[in-house]
This record gives C-alpha cells, sequence and structure tokens, in this order.
C-alpha cells in the first residue's frame, strides 16, 4: 500500500514537474530578444537610422518591433535643448519631448512608440534621488551599482512588453565616460536573461583619407577594444563608409573581432536612408540575426512597394522645388537640415506616394525681414532722419537693404511652394509674415506648421481685415490686436514661471468642419480611419482621454501631435471668417472653448495652416495628409 501511495506520489511530482516545465518554456518563448546596439569613435555616421532598418528588416520578417533610444545626457529630456546643436526635437503620442532618433524608428517602423521608450541620464537619476528622499530604500546605501544599472534594466524590460524584439541603441560614441552605466546595464542584463536573448551591433565608420585613398579600419579596431573594456564582444559589426567593404579590410576586421566574416556587413553612402534595409537584406542581415537567436522567418518578406517608393525617390518622373523660409538654418559656415527633418522627411513621402522629386531650399527668414511696402519705408526712413538727424549715408544703407530683400522676396517666385514651419520667438518673425503675404497674393501653395499658422493668421489680419497692429503676445504684449495669445487659464501658470506646464504637447483631436479641403485630405489618403482607432484607444485610457476633449455628434474627428504654447484667439474668429478665413477643424476644450487647429482660404488653390505638427505623423507609404495635399497642389 505504501509502495502505490510512493509511486502515486512520483506521478504527481511528474506531473507537476512537466507543468512547471511547460510554464517555464512558455515564459521563456515569450521573452523579447534584446539587440543593443553601439556606435564606434565617431558620432553622425548613421547608427539611427541604421537601427531603424534593421528594426524594418525584422518586421518584414515577420516579427513585432520596438527600439529604444537611449540618451546619456544629463538633460531630462530633449524640451531644452537648442536645435541647431541637436537637432529637431521629436514629439511622440503621450506628449514625450524626445531625440530625434525615435522620429526615424515611427518612420520606419509605421508605428507610434511612447516616451517610455527614451531613457536619459537626468532620468534614471532623478528616479533615484527622487526614492531616495521619499524613504523606498529603506535605509540602504544608494550607490552607482546596482542602483543605477537595475533602473536602467527595469526601464527597458517595461518598454518591451509584447514585442518579440527590442532594439537598444545607445548613442553616443563608445569611450564617452557617460555612456558606461548604460554598457554595464547591457552586460547586467545579458546575464540576467542569457547570452541567447540579447545580440550586439556594433556599427563603426572607415574613413577614405583624401590623400592616400585608402579605406582605414584603425578607427573601427579601436572601438572593439574599448568596447571590450565593459565585457562586451559585437555578434555583428556594421561598417559605415563612402565605399562597400572590399574583402581585405572585411577580413581585417574578422580577424580583429574574432567574429565570423558574414557577420561584418557593409553599409556604404546611399543617396536616400530608405535604401539601407535593402541594401542590408542583399547581405541577408535578417536571416543572420533570426539566426543569431535560433530563430526563423514567420513569413517572406515583401519589399516590392518599399522598393518602388525608394525607386520614386531616386528617379522621379518630375521633381518640384520647395521653400521652406525659417530660423533654425545658420550655424557657422554650416546649414543645418536637421532642426526640420521631419518635414524634410515628410516633403519625401509625399513625394514618394505622388512620384514626384522634392527640391527644397531652407531660406533664412531674415533676409526677407525689410520686405515692405516702399511707402512705408519711406516714411519709417524720413521719422528716423527727423528725429534721429541720421545722415544721408544711413538713409541710403536702409534702401539698399529695402532693394536687396524686395529682390530676396521676389525669387519665391522661383518656388512651387512655400512652407513656414513651426518656432519660437520673435527672430525672423516679419521676414515669415512678408513670405507668406508674397504666397497668398501670388497664389503660390503654401502650407504653415504650428507656428506658420499663427503667423498666416496675424498676415490675414493685417492685410485682409485691417487691424495693422495684429500680432502675437509672444512677440508684442502690447498689441492692440492680439489675433495670437495665450489663453487665460495659461497666464496664471506662466507667471510663476512654470512654463512646461503651458505647452500643448502631444496628440490632441480635431473636430472637423465638413466639406474642408483638409478634411477631404484626411479621407483621401486613409488616415481618417487610422485616427478613428487611435481616438478609441486613447478613450480607454483615464490618464490620456483629455487629449480627445468635447467630441460632436456626427462630426469626423482627427489626430495630431502639438508642441506650442500660444493659440488663436477665440476673439476674433469670427472677424477672421467674415473676411474669408475658414477654420477647418478645431480642438473642443472642456470648458468649452474651442482651440482652432486648422486653417484655409478656400479661393485659393492650396493654402492652408494647422496648428500642429503633421510632419510628425508621416511615414514612407503612409504620408501625411496636408503634406501630400500640398505637393499634389505644388506639381499640377
Amino acid at each position: 500500500m505504501a509502495g502505490k501511495r510512493c509511486r502515486a506520489q512520483n506521478v504527481v511530482s511528474e506531473a507537476n514537474g512537466l507543468n512547471y516545465y511547460l510554464i517555464f518554456k512558455k515564459s521563456f518563448n515569450k521573452m523579447p530578444k534584446y539587440i543593443v546596439v553601439a556606435g564606434g569613435v565617431m558620432s553622425g555616421v548613421g547608427k539611427g537610422v541604421t537601427t531603424a532598418s534593421i528594426g524594418k528588416i525584422l518586421q518584414e520578417h515577420g516579427y513585432k518591433v520596438t527600439a529604444i533610444k537611449i540618451d546619456p545626457y544629463l538633460n531630462y529630456d530633449a524640451g531644452t535643448l537648442r536645435s541647431t546643436e541637436h537637432g529637431e526635437v521629436w514629439v511622440t503620442d503621450d506628449g514625450g519631448e524626445i531625440d530625434q532618433d525615435l522620429g526615424t524608428y515611427e518612420r520606419f517602423l509605421n508605428t507610434d512608440i511612447p516616451k517610455k521608450n527614451n531613457l536619459t541620464t537626468g532620468q534614471i537619476y532623478k528616479t533615484i534621488i527622487d526614492r531616495e528622499r521619499q524613504g523606498e530604500y529603506l535605509g540602504q546605501t544608494v550607490q552607482f551599482i546596482p542602483h543605477i544599472p537595475d533602473e536602467i534594466k527595469r526601464r527597458i524590460k517595461e518598454a518591451s512588453n509584447d514585442f518579440d524584439f527590442v532594439l537598444v541603441e545607445v548613442g553616443g560614441t563608445i569611450g564617452d565616460y557617460e555612456n558606461i552605466p548604460f554598457l554595464f546595464a547591457a552586460k547586467s542584463l545579458e546575464r540576467e536573461i542569457g547570452k541567447q536573448n540579447l545580440s550586439y551591433v556594433l556599427v563603426t565608420y572607415l574613413p577614405i583619407p583624401t590623400h592616400i585613398e585608402e579605406m582605414k579600419t584603425k578607427p573601427t579596431q579601436q572601438a572593439i577594444r574599448l568596447l571590450s573594456e565593459s565585457g562586451i564582444f559585437p555578434d555583428f559589426i556594421i561598417c559605415r563608409a563612402k565605399k562597400p567593404l572590399d574583402v581585405v579590410r572585411k577580413k581585417k576586421i574578422e580577424t580583429y573581432a574574432n567574429i565570423i566574416s558574414e557577420h561584418v556587413i557593409s553599409e556604404p553612402d546611399i543617396e536616400t536612408v530608405y535604401q539601407i534595409p535593402l541594401d542590408l537584406e542583399k547581405e541577408k542581415l535578417g536571416e543572420k540575426l533570426l539566426k543569431e537567436f535560433g530563430m526563423k522567418p514567420k513569413q517572406k518578406p515583401n519589399w516590392d512597394e518599399w522598393k518602388k517608393l525608394v525607386d520614386n525617390i531616386l528617379n522621379p518622373k518630375k521633381t518640384i522645388k520647395i521653400a521652406i523660409v525659417g530660423k533654425y538654418i545658420d550655424i557657422g559656415d554650416y546649414n543645418l537640415a536637421d532642426s526640420y527633418i521631419s518635414i524634410n522627411q515628410a516633403l519625401m513621402h509625399a513625394g514618394a506616394s505622388l512620384n514626384t522629386g522634392i527640391e527644397i531650399n531652407w531660406l533664412d527668414s531674415k533676409m526677407f525681414e525689410m520686405s515692405v511696402n516702399r511707402s512705408a519705408i519711406s516714411v519709417d526712413m524720413n521719422e528716423r532722419e527727423r528725429r534721429s538727424e541720421l545722415s544721408h549715408v544711413t538713409a541710403q544703407k536702409h534702401k539698399r537693404i529695402f532693394d536687396n530683400n524686395k529682390k530676396n522676396l521676389n525669387e519665391l517666385r522661383n518656388y512651387d511652394g512655400i512652407i513656414v514651419p513651426g518656432g519660437f520667438g520673435a527672430s525672423g518673425v516679419e521676414g515669415k509674415i512678408n513670405a507668406i503675404n508674397f504666397a497668398r497674393i501670388n497664389k503660390i501653395p503654401y502650407l504653415g506648421l504650428c507656428y506658420g499658422l499663427q503667423l498666416a493668421v496675424i498676415e490675414f489680419a493685417r492685410n485682409v481685415c485691417n487691424l495693422k497692429d495684429a500680432h502675437s503676445t509672444e512677440v508684442n504684449p502690447k498689441t492692440s490686436s492680439p489675433v495670437i495669445d495665450v489663453q487665460p487659464a495659461q497666464k496664471e501658470i506662466l507667471e510663476k514661471s512654470m512654463y512646461g506646464g503651458t505647452m500643448r504637447l502631444g496628440a490632441y483631436a480635431a473636430v472637423m468642419k465638413d466639406k474642408s479641403k483638409v478634411l477631404k485630405l484626411y479621407e483621401e489618403t486613409g488616415r481618417l480611419k487610422e485616427d478613428e482607432k487611435r481616438i478609441n484607444d486613447l478613450m480607454k485610457d483615464k490618464s490620456q482621454a483629455f487629449r480627445i476633449g468635447l467630441l460632436e455628434k456626427n462630426k469626423k474627428v482627427v489626430l495630431e501631435r502639438h508642441r506650442h504654447r500660444y493659440e488663436v484667439n477665440p476673439k476674433f474668429v469670427d472677424l477672421l471668417e467674415k473676411n474669408g478665413m475658414v477654420f477647418s477643424g478645431y480642438y473642443n476644450r472642456a470648458d468649452k472653448t474651442k482651440l482652432m487647429e486648422y486653417i484655409e482660404l478656400p479661393n485659393l488653390k492650396f493654402f492652408c495652416g494647422t496648428q500642429a505638427h503633421p510632419e510628425f505623423k508621416s511615414r514612407l507609404g503612409n504620408p501625411s495628409p496636408l503634406f501630400y495635399g500640398f505637393i499634389k497642389n505644388c506639381k499640377n
């Protein structure tokens, strides 16, 4: 009897053991695979687009992919960083202000990525110090190890839920002191989950000095050595260079890094970043990565549509010229298009869908600053001469400036369309307003983005509604016609210097005007249905439901991202509409205040503006409706 009981217990024990094994196996299979991407000893070599391309490749093989960007600076986020130094500030649906690489991920993966997918040193340290102050460590000594790496790992895992692959790009270059905690955390994560679940990719640059015309591997060798100091050895090395990697250099890197030759991947310069996934697939990078993890493709990749769009970018049927009038352009001897990179990409996406090449010229708005009515200038000069006894030479100087800038303004006739992008402050404002006036009068297609909408409203108020003093209180607090202003609820917050609290950040819904040009574009491009699904998701999330505002029965709604403080003043809306401006959409605040989201002038071919930043939702193969409509009208 005792023997039977013992055998029965053994059977139960074995069954329980099998259950535990199956549960462990199921949990193990659900564990995401991590690909940590680090850079070599040089910055700006395309680590972000390479990371995004790897993600796109894995996506095409049937896997669910997300990406995380690590920024080692002490800033809490990118919101306060200078655009001319760090490039554009990317805004997420949930209001994050992020490094522009997150935008690259979204454009390639055609998916929305939340702000938790961005880690900064500032965030990590602030979280730990806040916990310590609140007594959450229960008397422990809070130290760099283990607390900093543990918090980094916690955040990476939190952003990894429900994904098959998680790409983790470590910003900066190998050897930077600020990268040490993140590389330590990556190695610690590897130890926790096993090397079979984590792979390292090194993106490095091979320079070709012009005086010898020979590709040099030494920077790559140094990057490998510096990475090894953190106990990390790359599984794949992606070699950026002007030319494809040759056999000699490939063998040299293979020997130094002690990895197999087929894991040394060539990534030469290309004409468009969207060509990168196609080039990497030529070397079967997707299959090699999956093999590294002991996995197989879930589906056969289909690159047909992607190839067609890339071909449209490289070999368009027609090319048009677009002028972007902004202020974040000149920095010394260099032009920084990165300040407006999303606009550049959104134009490219629209062009690819319409088989149209886009030639972009970035124009400094200050070159149009004096381009106003000659008689006004004349009166202004006479007044100045009378009051300040300016010399005849000074008057002639003003005249030369006027003539030169008038010539600059007339050059806008050479463009098929004009864009005024977002921005802050008074610098270059009058030049932008003059450019908008020129576009309206000469019927050149115009697209105003954020500040570009506000300045279009100011121009219309001055020159059509006869409000000569019309302005934004951001630029002229004493204007008698504040057509652009902060709302009363915001002013109290501003007085306390809590500037971040007054910003509209992230996605907000807009109730659309029936039969408007803007609504038709959202319908034509299919975005209306996409936004409907996203709005339903937001309504289920109590922390984000405020973004929807008050909806109206039988009214169509769209969703775009915002980053601004000032609004169209509701007090002037009736006057502007009476004179012919149409407000195509508005956000209905909880207190029933309507914040204007879109403008259009229906009598013109294309003259539209939005308070939002639609460029943040544009992707290759899925262009922004406003950019699509703008390019469509520019090409015809």
